[in-house]
């Protein structure tokens, strides 16, 4: 119980070992086709949103179904400087898993999205247990940027996906990580966006998480998803993204 409590309200991977212990890709397979330094620079320089404007614009229960939302605690979000990695290239993709909004944003607002278990009558207490801890956990994080800060943050989560396909080690609060695997998936969302799966080491176990980032001007959405079921995390949380654009468009 108190694994499951810790992964609900962090989804870190500093805490994950603490509490077990679309579009088309490019040549490497991430992201959006035909985003490129030319057309980044040609996007004209934005002025960053307030904490108190992306609160409007973050997603709330109302807007995802089947998912309860709920603010995340200040305990809960740590700073930058908290979340390290083995290789400075793969940062981008520790914080983006660990509630922090990627590269230097202005602002930044951070919500728990949690599935709600399928209910059964009939079901034995004991399953109703495991269902639920089963159930998928969404830690959303968006970041408003100045000027090119969006497109630069974006580009080097892009970046870490190629470089850190093989692996990278994390460390948060004195806790280790051993991430063993980033794999690309599709996804399509806001101007460009980019999908991982990501295999983390759980005592000498497998645990599959799912990690995708998109920008919408200069918006960056964050999206890391884990579920304690043997299986992990079987796809993208397509619902809590769909809802989470169109509340940015």
């Amino acid at each position: 119980m108190r694994s499951a409590a810790v992964a609900a309200t962090a989804v870190s991977f500093a805490l994950l070992v603490t509490a077990c212990g679309g579009e088309k890709k490019d040549d490497k397979g991430a992201g959006k086709e035909g985003a490129s330094a030319s057309a980044t620079a040609a996007e004209p320089a934005a002025k960053a949103l307030s904490a108190a404007e992306l609160d409007k614009l973050i997603v709330e229960t109302a807007d995802v179904k089947g998912h309860k939302v709920q603010k995340a605690k200040a305990s809960d979000v740590v700073s930058a400087d908290k979340v390290t990695t083995d290789k400075a290239a793969c940062a981008p993709i520790a914080h983006a898993m660990s509630f922090i909004a990627p590269g230097s944003p202005a602002a930044s607002a951070q919500r728990q999205v949690i599935a709600e278990p399928k209910k059964s009558a009939t079901a034995a207490p004991e399953d109703a247990l495991l269902a639920g801890l089963g159930v998928q956990m969404t830690a959303l994080s968006l970041g408003s940027y100045d000027g090119q800060g969006a497109q630069e943050a974006f580009a080097s989560v892009k970046t870490a996906g190629t470089e850190c396909a093989g692996g990278f080690t994390v460390l948060q609060a004195a806790e280790k990580t051993k991430v063993t695997k980033l794999a690309p998936e599709s996804v399509t969302a806001g101007d460009e966006a980019v999908a991982f799966s990501v295999t983390v080491d759980m005592e000498g176990e497998p645990l599959t998480t799912k990690l995708v980032v998109f920008r919408k001007g200069n918006t960056l959405a964050s999206f890391s998803t884990i579920s304690f079921s043997p299986e992990g995390v079987k796809g993208l949380p397509t619902v809590v993204i769909g809802a989470q654009e169109k509340k940015l468009a």
